[in-house]
């Protein structure tokens, strides 16, 4: 019996890893939502102090938005390295990168304390939880998608680090929103915001932990055996995968403009706009976090079943429609807030998001996979989702909840675009020509 060539997990072993891209990316993402939740509801207030409400708020999401500008150049660092010396090594570094600026970001005194080098260090920071997001993805999903191999459950298991996102998502709302409902407005504005960015090296260790444990992907560890990895894979995929790529960016766009919208711009808009508590708020978009612990592997595994396209298409489709009801849901009571973030965030976009991850990966071909995921994920997210809540403030001040509404509707008729275009994949090997 030929022995098992060294870094190559037995079959039995995809629970463990699926297990630690769930943890990684959970963490990876606490770090990254964690400044979405801050800048909607105090970083206008700690590092923008002299501008107006709305100037102030309007700054704090330009901030956010430089994380999201630092993605794809994380993606393509990351990418290249994870298509040249393996995907696992660079799991480790995306984490520590990530957890060691968001830690700083709870250390940084404010406008109060050193003036304009206050928002000038934020940003600097933000541009590295950037970078170390921007190469998390491309390398947790393939962990999972690689050693899944040719069983029908690529869906599923590409899913698990995609629940990395609610988990996050979760976790750092409920950190935040205890903090914040724990002290007073005058003590969590002074100290008490600092406590959810600190608690990140607890998670980082433990992160940290589980990854260094795992093996290299099957699909990886052959092309080092046969010494086919790519001299530049960056390259290679734009040159032989351009479809793939426009088309994976075209489908990319409505759910991360849909994504940060209910996650990011609710936040305020319930608040500053509606009156709503902002316990009210965080409650809403946390029901929605653990709600999305379900419906994201239920949407995988459902794309295992009757292909990627058709359940993509779906979600494209009922989000492009749901647009304008989801405003008229928020306004019509803070009860309904629930209701409006779940039917938006956990149907139509999780649709999008579930088999988002094993569609990418079938996509490309192996020697340049990682490349090839990262660029059309990270590279989408500069001009969707990084701008989002920049782009709905800016429209709501102008011209209304409608005109919010419009943009999110316009963003998802390029998503059900780029579905009718995509091929179907979720029968196809990982070995095939275009994809080995």
């Amino acid at each position: 019996m030929r022995a098992e060539p060294a870094g190559v997990a037995r079959a039995n072993s995809i629970r463990p890893v699926i297990f630690a891209s769930f943890i990684g990316t959970t963490i990876e993402w606490y770090d990254f939502f964690l400044y979405g939740t801050a800048a909607a509801l105090v970083f206008n207030k700690l590092f923008f102090p002299t501008l107006s409400p709305l100037a102030g708020t309007l700054s704090a999401y330009g901030t956010f938005a430089v994380g999201f500008l630092a993605r794809p150049l994380g993606g393509a660092l990351f990418g290249h390295y994870g298509d040249r010396v393996g995907r696992r090594s660079m799991l480790v570094w995306s984490l520590v990168i990530m957890g060691v600026a968001t830690a700083l970001m709870g250390l940084l005194p404010g406008y109060d304390r050193i003036g304009v080098w206050a928002p000038a260090l934020l940003v600097a920071l933000r541009f590295f939880q950037g970078i170390g997001v921007g190469g998390e993805w491309g390398g947790a999903v393939l962990m999972a998608v690689e050693h899944s191999g040719e069983a029908g459950k690529r869906g599923l298991h590409g899913s698990w680090p995609q629940m990395g996102v609610p988990a996050g998502l979760l976790l750092s709302t409920g950190v935040f929103a205890l903090f914040s409902g724990a002290f007073p407005e005058a003590s969590f504005l002074a100290w008490g915001w600092r406590v959810p960015f600190l608690l990140s090296t607890l998670l980082i260790a433990v992160g940290l932990f589980i990854r260094l444990r795992l093996l290299e992907t099957p699909a990886f560890s052959r092309l080092q055996e046969t010494r086919d990895t790519s001299p530049a894979p960056l390259v290679e995929v734009v040159r032989r995968h351009p479809r793939e790529i426009l088309v994976g960016m075209a489908m990319r766009f409505g759910q991360n403009v849909l994504f940060y919208i209910f996650t990011v711009f609710a936040l305020s808009y319930g608040e500053k706009t509606l009156g709503y508590s902002k316990s009210t708020m965080l409650f809403g978009l946390a029901t929605a976090a653990l709600v999305g612990l379900g419906t994201i592997p239920l949407f995988g595994a459902l794309s295992d079943r009757v292909g990627r396209r058709p359940v993509y298409l779906a979600g494209a489709v009922i989000s492009l429609l749901y647009a304008f009801p989801f405003f008229w849901l928020l306004d019509a009571g803070p009860g309904f807030v629930p209701l409006a973030i779940v039917l938006g965030l956990n149907v139509g976009q999780d649709l999008m998001y579930g088999p988002q991850a094993a569609y990418f990966a079938e996509l490309f071909a192996t020697r340049v996979r990682y490349s090839g995921v990262s660029v059309v994920y990270q590279l989408t997210s500069v001009f969707s989702g990084g701008l989002a809540p920049f782009i709905a403030t800016l429209l709501l001040a102008k011209h209304g909840a409608v005109a919010v509404a419009a943009y999110m509707a316009g963003s998802c008729a390029i998503s059900v675009v780029g579905a009718l275009l995509a091929p179907e994949t979720h029968r196809v090997s990982l070995g095939h020509p275009s994809a080995s």
